[in-house]
């Protein structure tokens, strides 16, 4: 049987390591496997007797990497349990693909809001890039309802990080706030504590997203900071 990393030197291609090298800068270990086939080979071992035991291989390159963090997420076991391994998985996180990956395949997020929530709050504070990217994103994915949305405006004027992913994650985030709640986010982008890189970032995502009518982009637009 070939081993994991067999496998996906095969699913490899030249033009897509390219292609991901561009869009992954600082990374060096990719291989060039398209995310839909580790999403396939990560379904494929979850299926097996003990998924977890491919945590336990030592990894050298950027798919082995995201493979273990979809098995994390799709792994059926005790929140508890799960929490403990997503703890040690994070600080393996060192590019904004890893990073998103991981954070939309934790689906049973859905069933244990609080438990993941009290989880990544410590990390809405870290002073590591991709481990407040990590936290911003989670909350980007499962946490857009008006119950959490004091938490996600006041979370993120205390973030003072000066890293292009955290405040990119940020500026997302307010976005997809600002289209499920308009007038809520409108009323935060009045008055908030977000650099000017990270408001006028906000903004821009905004005006380019299709599900906002072009008279509130006049708006927008106009609240840019110079």
């Amino acid at each position: 049987m070939k081993s994991i990393q067999e496998r996906l030197k095969n699913l490899a291609t030249e033009k897509h390591k390219k292609f991901q090298e561009k869009l992954i800068p600082n990374i060096t270990n990719i291989l060039g496997v398209k995310t839909p086939e580790l999403r396939k080979l990560s379904k494929e071992l979850l299926k097996s007797e003990n998924p977890l035991e491919y945590l336990k291989i030592e990894k050298e390159y950027f798919e082995e990497i995201v493979l273990e963090g979809l098995i994390i997420g799709g792994v059926k076991i005790d929140i508890e349990k799960k929490l403990e391994i997503m703890r040690d998985y994070i600080p393996k996180i060192d590019n904004w693909a890893t990073c998103d990956i991981f954070c939309s395949a934790i689906k049973d997020t859905k069933k244990n809001k609080e438990s993941i929530l009290e989880f990544i709050k410590p990390y809405l504070k870290s002073s590591k890039e991709f481990e407040i990217r990590f936290a911003v994103v989670t909350l980007l994915s499962y946490y857009i309802e008006k119950e959490y949305l004091n938490l996600i405006f006041n979370s993120f004027d205390l973030i003072k990080h000066e890293g292009y992913y955290v405040k990119m994650g940020v500026a997302w985030t307010i976005s997809i706030c600002f289209v499920k709640f308009p007038i809520e986010t409108m009323a935060y982008l009045k008055n908030n504590n977000l650099d000017k890189f990270t408001f006028n970032k906000s903004l821009q995502k905004i005006i380019e997203s299709f599900r906002v009518d072009s008279e509130t982009k006049k708006t927008i637009k106009l609240m840019k900071k110079g």
